[in-house]
């Protein structure tokens, strides 16, 4: 027997599996194994043993090992200094407090997130093409050696700086929630995903990012944000920053933009034709034209100053939230798919829901317009 794969069988104990020394996979993931004995399995290239309660695990015997999965485990240390052949780990989801790489020269893969980990040697590694270690406890980062990294995920840290200026392989940066204060990405043009959500940006230049297609930089200190060169965006977050002003007249790929909770006075997304998803509420806007937006699914402008909005273009919205603005009517008489609509606390006097609006709706909220007098919902 080469290959066992006992997973969810709700085993806890695998006391025979010595006797199977030609295995070279082993897959006893998502069991109650409180401890896992390898040591007499030495031909082990495979191993999977996430989602037990392992506390810890020896496979300090296992030199083939090129694949080890134990994450979703409780292990508070685990030695791989003698799997020199690995090149894919998965440990995530421990209590790990140190990890030691540097022998596993030939990883390609390392997950590590949620752990305890205070610090992270991967100088060595220079192989890596996928490094995730967010949810830890580091203040520091050096990966000017993995210039092969396409991937690296390192939120919810403590860094405080992050120089990827070496890796221009990178398609996805996600360093979210860490005190970065500047991020220059200059350098990484290759560069499709970036979120830098939460890092304490007063600034962000992505001009030489033009391949990107998600960008989230929400709740920083950014007081402009220029996207003019980033065509291929697809998703813009930019909420909770001290933005004045946003042009996206150049991003016509756009199905999702998020630019709550800033200070614009204007937003036009007449060229945003592919716009299913438009959140510009918190602002101090008093106009918004939407007519050309005939994909939208969901928009939410709710805490601005508008007095009026044109909504019959928007025959597939399905969500519509229009709360705290100043309008005094409101017709959704050509919005047959809305399931959720939210007008509350304005100063509406009139409310058109002709044409069986009031059918589909699961949600509807129109209170505190204390002058609204006529709710039509019969048709002529």
């Amino acid at each position: 027997v080469t290959t066992l794969n006992v997973s969810n069988d709700s085993i806890s104990d695998l006391t025979g599996i010595e006797g199977f020394t030609a295995l070279t996979n082993l897959h006893c993931g998502y069991n109650q194994l409180p401890s896992l004995d390898v040591s007499s399995n030495t031909a082990l290239t495979n191993l999977n043993c996430l989602g037990n309660v392992l506390t810890a695990l020896d496979v300090s015997s296992n030199t083939a090992l090129t694949n080890l999965n134990c994450r979703d485990n409780q292990l508070t240390t685990l030695d791989v200094s003698s799997n020199t052949a690995l090149t894919e780990l998965w440990c995530y989801n421990n209590q790990l407090t140190t990890l030691d790489i540097s022998n596993t020269t030939t990883l390609e893969l390392l997950q590590c997130y949620n752990n305890e980990l205070t610090t992270l040697d991967v100088s060595n590694n220079t192989a890596l093409t996928d490094l995730r270690f967010s949810s830890n406890q580091l203040d520091t980062l050096d990966v000017s050696n993995n210039t092969a990294l396409t991937n690296l995920v390192c939120g919810n840290n403590q860094l405080t700086s992050l120089d990827v200026s070496n890796n221009t392989a990178l398609t996805n940066l996600d360093c979210r929630s860490n005190a970065l204060n500047t991020l220059d990405i200059s350098n990484n043009t290759a560069l499709e995903g970036l979120n830098c959500y939460s890092t304490q940006l007063t600034s962000l230049d992505v001009s030489s990012n033009t391949a990107l297609t998600s960008l989230n930089c929400s709740y920083n200190q950014l007081t402009s944000l220029d996207v003019s060169a980033n065509t291929s965006l697809t998703s813009l977050d930019c909420w909770s920053n001290q933005l004045t002003s946003l042009d996206v007249s150049t991003n016509t790929a756009l199905t999702s933009l998020g630019c709550s909770y800033n200070d614009l006075t204007v937003l036009d997304v007449s060229n945003n034709t592919a716009l299913t998803n438009l959140n510009c509420s918190g602002n101090e806007l008093t106009a918004l034209d939407v007519s050309n937006n005939t994909a939208l699914l969901w928009l939410y402008c709710g805490w601005n100053g508008l007095t009026a909005v044109d909504m019959s273009n928007n025959t597939s919205l399905r969500l519509l939230t229009f709360n705290s603005n100043d309008l005094t009517s409101l017709d959704v008489s050509n919005n047959t798919e809305l399931t959720t609509l939210d007008c509350s606390d304005n100063e509406l006097t009139y409310l058109n829901m002709r044409n069986g609006i009031t059918d589909a709706l699961t949600t509807f909220d129109a209170t505190d317009n204390t002058s609204l007098t006529c709710i039509e919902t019969l048709d002529p």
